[in-house]
């Protein structure tokens, strides 16, 4: 009986001491899965806009055609808000053409381009502890490159 009442309370200290470490282990594990989340939609969504572009005829200048540029932020060719993902609005978005050959084996690729995507973390930091380097991690170039038909 006595051996019990030493042990009265221990639980709930020991539930004091490892709360804060579940709680910022369960933030590093949420905002990781979001990043991953993310980095996947915009991944998607340059790949569409690969896709959309192999059927358009290339522009002169070659530049990134408006609709491929709001295929890639929003995920329509519209262009209505919101944003698939919050780093989106201060990337740089870029297509290129390339044909390589000659006719009747000439092949013209279109390459889409994201540069300059960072994910911003909801939290900063937890109990004092930084989760992301300056609040976020910046991906590097996310590219889709697709043959135009012939």
């Amino acid at each position: 009986m006595r051996k019990h009442r030493l042990q009265h309370g221990v639980a709930l200290i020991e539930l004091a001491l490892t709360i804060p470490f579940m709680i910022m282990l369960s933030m590093i594990v949420i905002e990781f899965g979001r990043s991953l989340y993310e980095y996947n939609t915009v991944t998607k969504s340059v790949r569409d806009a690969a896709r959309y572009l192999t059927v358009q005829l290339p522009p002169t200048p070659t530049s990134c055609p408006q609709e491929a540029t709001n295929l890639v932020q929003y995920g329509s060719t519209s262009g209505n808000p919101p944003l698939l993902a919050p780093g989106l609005a201060n990337a740089a978005i870029n297509c290129t053409w390339q044909t390589s050959g000659t006719y009747p084996l000439a092949m013209t690729t279109v390459t889409v381009t994201v540069s300059g995507y960072r994910f911003q973390s909801m939290v900063s930091n937890v109990f004092g502890l930084q989760l992301f380097a300056n609040g976020g991690i910046t991906f590097g170039n996310i590219a889709a490159t697709m043959e135009m038909p012939t």
